[in-house]
């Protein structure tokens, strides 16, 4: 017979014959600071039939191009947590952040120097790179997966009647050398999807949805950690106020202003155009 001083108590007692520690450990865990937050608060039955309001319209908003349960992690800084907790990148390699909701389908494979931007109305960028292992050796045929917002800040998977699947994504592979590069628009700032349960937490925080300008990354090698990452515009707006709490100073990137035709023509770009380089340094595995 459980009470209000005991049930935590009975509760962490039902899961000892767990077979896995690790989930008997992660399930004690999570009672423990469940009930603890529930005491510390004093959680009343109607905010409890809310929370579990909110979590179940959470989910019935996830779909195949939409995870409304990881912007909600994001939005709590939960991920970034985590994602800091498990980065074993060592000194000197390319510092990891958060996945984001957006990676939700396949990068189409494309040659170096594809342009992503299949919708035209931003202003042209070259990006490139070289992935290296931490002692500087380049990474041949390392892969890179790439995707951004179009121009006005939205993901080809929320405008399917818009944008074509698979813009704004890339899954190239380096050269010889390890270097890639490939062409797009520069990224903008954006707000995160407010239409659903997360929209209304921001809302109800008054906390504004907006995401610095950005393009995500994964690299990977063999013999080497993949890392997932992004690269932020230099002097872009929310920079200190991201609203997934992203941002690292490393990972701020300059989108060089080039004014040069000779340049713009080998490109293949307009001109004038905007230019990036950022190196992803991968650790040994």
């Amino acid at each position: 017979m459980a009470d209000e001083p005991t049930v935590t108590d009975e509760v962490v007692a039902a899961l000892r014959d767990t077979g896995d520690p690790r989930l008997r450990e992660l399930l004690t865990g999570l009672v423990r600071h469940l009930h603890a937050f529930a005491r510390e608060t004093g959680l009343t039955q109607e905010e409890w039939e809310r929370a579990i309001g909110f979590l179940t319209e959470t989910g019935q908003m996830c779909t195949d191009t939409r995870q409304e349960f990881i912007l909600l992690s994001d939005v709590l800084g939960l991920s970034m947590l985590v994602e800091t907790i498990n980065d074993r990148h060592g000194p000197g390699t390319t510092e990891s952040t958060v996945l984001g909701p957006f990676h939700m389908t396949a990068s189409p494979v494309r040659e170096l120097g594809a342009d992503i931007d299949l919708v035209g109305g931003g202003e042209a960028c070259v990006v490139s790179g070289q992935v290296l292992s931490r002692d500087g050796t380049p990474l041949p045929g390392a892969v890179v997966d790439v995707w951004q917002a179009d121009g006005n800040g939205f993901y080809d998977v929320q405008q399917p009647d818009v944008q074509p699947a698979g813009n704004g994504r890339g899954l190239f592979t380096a050269d010889d050398e390890g270097r890639f590069w490939f062409r797009t628009c520069v990224p903008s700032p954006y707000p995160i999807p407010t239409d659903g349960p997360v929209g209304g937490l921001l809302r109800a925080t008054g906390r504004h949805p907006y995401r610095p300008a950005h393009i995500h990354f994964i690299a990977s090698a063999a013999g080497h950690t993949p890392v997932t990452t992004h690269i932020f515009v230099a002097g872009s707006d929310y920079l200190e106020s991201d609203a997934v709490f992203a941002v690292k100073p490393g990972l701020v990137t300059d989108f060089a202003p080039v004014d040069d035709p000779s340049a713009a023509g080998g490109f293949g770009v307009a001109n004038p155009f905007r230019q990036a380089r950022f190196d992803l340094v991968l650790e040994p595995s």
